[in-house]
């Protein structure tokens, strides 16, 4: 009975493996989804649309990919049900936003963590930059902090959520400068953030390089400083990084973004989008297009996002017991 029951295991184990590998062979067979938990036109919907325009391409999956808006809660409505509820057949996949759904899942209150998760590929590698109104009294973070030090509290101060990479930068500033900023989190996420500031609403921001490159390109706001460790030499090569002025700001708020799937996709198909999405995001149209939107771009494989994943945890966890 014991050699029957280890022969039938066997047999459905097999069968599950040559099911997967069938599966993967004629994966994909119809567009696939990619969920972007904010709003459309802000960086995060914006880039997702660029980095996927050629995966129709028949070098790289075969099928189009559409994007599925599901913005809320700095991000949390979005991952919130990919998590529970996206199919697991790699039809659906998500953007990722680190540090994001990972400090929001250490801050508790979601029902995702890292874990839930299988990374695909990473495309970009976006910097927190303080920003204000092209009419601000403020022409650097020297006078804004200035301000905050003599006026606690009444900085007000946009961002796309609560322990989304704006929000950590917000908090690492407060620390370093032993001042008060009034942090409000806008419906919306970074294109919400970006408007209070244009319209006056408040009277700082702190959103990701790309939305200001272009917003400042359009004369719409001034960037004081970068949240970075160096300044970004191909779009603002004349912005102080924080540390430049005085500020003990690292980079843990820079925003990386990518693909992933839900735990428990099938294996094989993950090999496959691990071996193709990196081409996808190589693209030259996709790489144009990103300069010109001023998105900077690091791309990584399945292993190196797992690695950083994990590296960006243990930085967090120990950050955020401090702030």
């Amino acid at each position: 009975m014991k050699t029957l029951i280890k022969t039938i295991a066997i047999g459905l184990s097999a069968f599950a493996l040559s099911s997967s590998s069938l599966m993967a062979e004629d994966y994909p067979s119809r567009p696939i989804g990619v969920a972007v938990s904010y709003g459309a036109g802000g960086a995060t919907d914006f880039q997702a649309r660029i980095v996927t325009m050629v995966a129709g391409n028949k070098d790289i999956l075969g099928q189009p990919i559409y994007i599925i808006n599901k913005p809320g809660a700095g991000g949390r409505v979005g991952w919130n049900w990919f998590a529970s509820e996206a199919d697991k057949d790699g039809y659906t996949l998500s953007a990722y936003n680190i540090p994001h759904f990972i400090a929001q899942s250490i801050k508790g209150g979601v029902s995702y963590s890292a874990d839930s998760f299988e990374p695909i590929a990473n495309w970009g590698e976006d910097p927190a930059v303080v920003v204000v109104g092209k009419d601000s009294k403020f022409n650097s973070m020297e006078d804004l902090i200035k301000f905050a030090k003599e006026n606690a509290g009444k900085v007000t101060t946009s961002g796309a959520g609560l322990f989304v990479g704006h929000h950590i930068a917000a908090l690492q500033i407060e620390k370093a400068c032993s001042c008060k900023l009034a942090y409000i989190p806008t419906k919306g996420g970074g294109a919400a953030a970006m408007k209070a500031v244009i319209a006056g609403d408040v009277m700082a921001g702190i959103n990701n390089l790309s939305d200001a490159y272009r917003a400042e390109k359009a004369g719409n706001i001034k960037i004081l400083g970068v949240a970075d460790l160096k300044r970004n030499k191909e779009f603002l090569p004349d912005v102080p990084t924080l540390k430049e002025a005085g500020l003990d700001v690292d980079n843990s708020s820079v925003n990386y973004r990518g693909l992933m799937v839900p735990k428990g996709t099938p294996q094989a198909v993950i090999d496959k989008l691990a071996a193709q999405v990196p081409l996808m995001f190589k693209h030259k149209r996709v790489a144009s297009k990103m300069s010109a939107g001023g998105s900077p771009m690091n791309i990584m494989t399945r292993e190196e996002v797992q690695k950083m994943w994990a590296a960006r945890e243990a930085t967090l966890k120990e950050l955020l017991k401090g702030l």
